[in-house]
């Protein structure tokens, strides 16, 4: 990762809805969530559920794919890693005694089945 990619990617995070939607996606690991479980989780309006998707989707945090006539959004676990991975790369260069950072376990804590997903819908 290069520091312009990571600017974009802090950019996308740094708005609370932005946030909320990575952070559910996150929770939803694997299977992802389709549009009309998000709004319907974070109680967003359409409108403004597609912009907010659009500049995630753009920052390269979150990936569509079509699923029949859904459309799911999943986190990109990878790409998240890769910005932790940015912005620590030279934690305490040189003295690791003081790094105290904490483990990152991207496993998610919930599992959800592909069906539980379509049906928050």
């Amino acid at each position: 990762m290069n520091h312009e990619t990571a600017v974009a990617a802090l950019a996308a995070l740094a708005q609370s809805s932005r946030l909320a939607i990575f952070r559910l996606l996150v929770r939803a690991g694997l299977d992802g969530v389709n549009a009309g479980g998000i709004a319907q989780e974070l109680g967003l309006p359409p409108a403004t559920l597609s912009f907010h998707l659009k500049e995630l989707v753009h920052a390269g945090l979150v990936k569509s794919t079509h699923d029949g006539k859904f459309v799911i959004y999943r986190a990109q676990l990878d790409r998240m890693n890769h910005l932790l991975a940015f912005l620590v790369e030279h934690c305490c260069e040189g003295h690791p005694e003081g790094c105290s950072l904490p483990a990152v376990d991207c496993k998610p804590k919930r599992t959800r089945t592909r069906k539980a997903a379509f049906e928050s819908a």
